[in-house]
């Protein structure tokens, strides 16, 4: 610390011991610290100007008799100094702005913007562009003017409430009164930060928690809870062992072959205690949710467990409602009332594919729906595959639309409920649905059905080929621990990349794309310039009014309401800037994914090169040894071929003399005398 005496001018210029602002000439600047010092309030002024050239002050120097704390020279800061002060390379502008991040603390933030392998990481990039003009830190809760620039909110609040100042702190464009009152947070802006600096902390404490994983030759027979179970009972429970050998989206009924444990499959009428015993033998995976399904790849099982009351059971063929429209936030996970439409979406929509395609889709019945006279009285029952006829849109029974399905029963084995000794038969038409009249949206197959009947074998086989699966079982890795990645884990590394994730957060509101030309609203909204612009194209921003055409009134001002919410943005679209920082930031990111993409690409290449020069190498080493085999299979023939006695025809002109021409026309070597004895006895 600096004598009582000895204390440096503060911003003002105004010198901290004689509170008199020092002219020019009479202060003197430290050359460790660049701090201004009135020369005439020092107890030890330099006496030359060689010597106030290189003069440092009290705080940096032990010029003072006081001791001089530990606590400076300790941080190595002075040192720091010194070794910027020393490094010819820099001029006196780098040297200022080094000197400014040591004693800012940006020196620390230097070392978190680098990567593990010393390369600048996605906070790196988020930090040079995305730093407060004012404070010339990382943004802290960010507020984005319409002009395009980026501030911390309270350094925000200090220039426009405190100083008064209307303008923007870097092009001096007036600020809206409305947006200088009440500031919005960008969100944008601060989910991209938050995730830059989570997956920086992540990656630096070290390599990931083992998976709690287990393979399924390892699970037990039943379902079976863990300790980290919270619950009893199979609320936690986890599932037992799968005993079948299909994927979760395999189509169609489970046969012997999918069956290894009994060489049986799935049969009808087959029970099961529970949900997550059904799950074991795969005819409905989900233990919870009534539709097993992918909105891009089709349905492949349903269960009928009392979900809707709007659902109606006639056996073989029923009416089922789709999912959706319920209230499922916080703790309402069991909520029977429906608040709004159920649209095609999601598991609804990988019903109409199913429909669209004429997939089969195997239904399970459970003892809780109490509405329907097909139901078993306990357990869960496996009732065959069904073909979704139509679908459709209605007023459900609550008073909002829900999504309605045909299911008709086309299984080749009979129905539990049936004394049939043959399975189902085409119907001649399709059951009469009275509320199609009233239906909306309305989906029915055009083309030929994948899963149909057969008239020569008279069974239900496929007409086209079974949709392959997309996730095969059993297929895992294993990591450097020795713990086993599952497909999940690997789909996850490999579509888990940070800069995606941050490109994702900067999405258009209107097109949800990467935003090209990213403009910032009043209201904190980020939208493309073009889509902006033309949400809001062939619109005036003022509105010509006429008194019965006579006399014309004042123009009145058209609101243009914000796309994503009720803010009136008018003024704004007069003038829009595209906010440059945002774009920069995008622009980084994407260029950094295309460089790693072509180093992926270049690596695959070189890869596929080795292996085809060594495939190269190893067929000419093949051949070589096949000709080297032929070789010593000829010879060895040649050898048998020579014990052979075979009469010696007559030597026919121009062979050779140690030669004979065999019937045949295959040369041998000269049979023997001895040979030609034992040939005649």
């Amino acid at each position: 610390m600096a004598h009582v005496s000895n204390l440096p001018c503060d911003g003002d210029g105004v010198c901290m011991v004689c509170k008199v602002k020092a002219a020019e000439g009479e202060t003197i600047t430290c050359k460790t610290c660049a701090t201004p010092w009135h020369a005439a309030c020092l107890t030890t002024p330099p006496k030359t100007l060689a010597d106030a050239a290189q003069w440092e002050c009290p705080d940096c120097s032990d010029l003072t008799g006081a001791a001089v704390q530990p606590a400076v020279s300790g941080g190595g800061l002075v040192e720091k100094i010194r070794a910027i002060e020393s490094d010819a390379s820099l001029n006196d502008r780098e040297k200022a702005k080094q000197r400014q991040e040591l004693l800012g603390g940006g020196g620390e933030k230097e070392k978190e913007k680098k990567g593990g392998d010393g390369g600048v990481g996605c906070l790196g990039i988020l930090g040079d562009k995305f730093n407060c003009s004012i404070c010339m830190q990382l943004l802290e809760k960010p507020v984005s003017t319409p002009c395009g620039h980026n501030f911390c909110l309270k350094c925000f609040h200090k220039w426009v409430g405190q100083q008064g100042k209307k303008t923007c702190a870097i092009c001096r464009k007036t600020i809206p009164p409305k947006m200088a009152r009440e500031p919005r947070i960008n969100s944008a802006i601060v989910m991209a930060i938050r995730m830059a600096k989570y997956s920086q902390s992540s990656s630096s404490v070290g390599p990931p928690k083992a998976s709690h994983f287990i393979h399924n030759q390892d699970r037990p027979d039943k379902a079976f809870t863990t300790e980290r179970a919270k619950k009893s009972g199979n609320a936690n429970a986890c599932s037992g062992k799968i005993f079948v050998t299909i994927p979760l989206d395999f189509f169609g009924p489970i046969t012997a072959e999918n069956d290894p444990t009994r060489n049986t499959g799935v049969v009808v009428g087959e029970t099961w205690e529970n949900r997550m015993d059904c799950r074991q033998w795969g005819a409905h995976f989900p233990h919870v949710a009534g539709i097993c399904g992918q909105s891009d790849h089709g349905a492949q099982s349903v269960a009928l467990s009392g979900g809707y009351v709007d659902d109606e059971d006639h056996g073989e063929w029923f009416l089922y409602t789709g999912s959706g429209g319920r209230d499922l936030t916080g703790n309402k996970r069991t909520n029977k009332e429906q608040s709004f439409d159920q649209t095609f979406l999601k598991y609804n929509e990988a019903l109409r594919i199913s429909c669209r395609q004429g997939y089969p889709v195997r239904v399970v019945r459970s003892h809780k729906e109490k509405r329907s006279s097909y139901a078993p009285l306990e357990g869960v029952r496996y009732d065959g595959v069904y073909r979704i006829e139509k679908c459709w849109r209605k007023i459900g029974i609550q008073g909002f639309k829900v999504c309605r399905y045909l299911f008709v029963r086309c299984d080749n084995e009979p129905a539990p409920w049936t004394s049939d000794t043959h399975g189902d038969r085409p119907r001649s038409s399709l059951p009469s649905v009275s509320e199609l009249k009233k239906a909306t949206d309305i989906t029915e197959r055009k083309g030929s059905p994948a899963w149909d009947y057969d008239e020569e074998q008279g069974r239900w086989v496929w007409k086209r080929p079974q949709p392959a699966s997309r996730k095969a079982p059993g297929d895992y890795e294993e990591d450097s621990e020795g713990n086993k990645i599952t497909g999940k884990r690997k789909r996850k590394s490999q579509k888990g990349s940070v800069k995606q994730k941050l490109l994702k957060e900067f999405s258009c509101l209107i097109c949800r794309k990467v935003m090209v030309q990213p403009m910032t609203t009043p209201c904190a909204h980020n939208f493309c310039k073009g889509c902006l612009e033309g949400a809001f194209a062939g619109q005036s921003f003022v509105k010509d009014r006429t008194c019965g055409g006579r006399r014309t009134l004042r123009a009145q001002k058209n609101v243009m309401k914000c796309p994503s919410c009720k803010n009136d943005i008018s003024e704004f679209l007069q003038n829009p800037q595209v906010n440059r920082e945002l774009m920069n930031v995008i622009e980084s990111l994407q260029d950094q994914m295309k460089e790693e993409s072509l180093e992926a690409e270049t690596v695959v290449e070189e890869k596929s090169d080795s292996l085809s020069n060594d495939a190269e190498d190893g067929a000419s080493m093949d051949v070589d040894t096949n000709e080297d085999s032929v070789d010593a299979e000829n010879k060895e023939n040649r050898d048998v071929n020579a014990e052979i006695v075979k009469p010696k025809p007559k030597p026919s002109k121009g062979k050779k003399k140690g030669s004979v021409k065999t019937p045949d026309d295959t040369p041998t070597r000269r049979v023997s005398k001895r040979n030609k004895v034992a040939a005649a006895m």
